[in-house]
């Protein structure tokens, strides 16, 4: 399923951003795709993941689609995420919050 940004509250939109030392992106990008496949795409509710890498190596950004924020909130309290959850405080700073999409357009 590829990812579709539309606005309307058909999905809840989670951000996650990962404020990481240049060196540290490619580990960072290799856990969030790790994790995607084996986990997070297994969670009930989850939708779609998508990663995006700044350019200057100090940012990844996640941004995931899931049915809604309670999907969220048991992935977030899956016990199997804590040591998960874990090894990216080593790596980076996180700041996460949910959405909703209020504007797009397109060619």
């Amino acid at each position: 399923m590829d990812t579709t940004i539309r606005v309307d509250n058909a999905v809840t939109t989670l951000v996650t951003i990962f404020t990481v030392e240049p060196g540290n992106q490619p580990e960072v990008l290799a856990l969030l795709h790790e994790g995607t496949e084996t986990m997070f795409s297994k969670m009930p509710g989850w939708i779609s993941t998508s990663l995006l890498k700044s350019r200057d190596g100090k940012q990844v950004i996640v941004y995931s689609q899931w049915r809604d924020a309670s999907d969220i909130d048991a992935f977030r309290q899956d016990p199997r995420m804590k040591p998960y959850f874990q090894r990216f405080a080593a790596l980076a700073k996180t700041e996460a919050f949910t959405c909703d999409v209020s504007y797009g357009v397109r060619a």
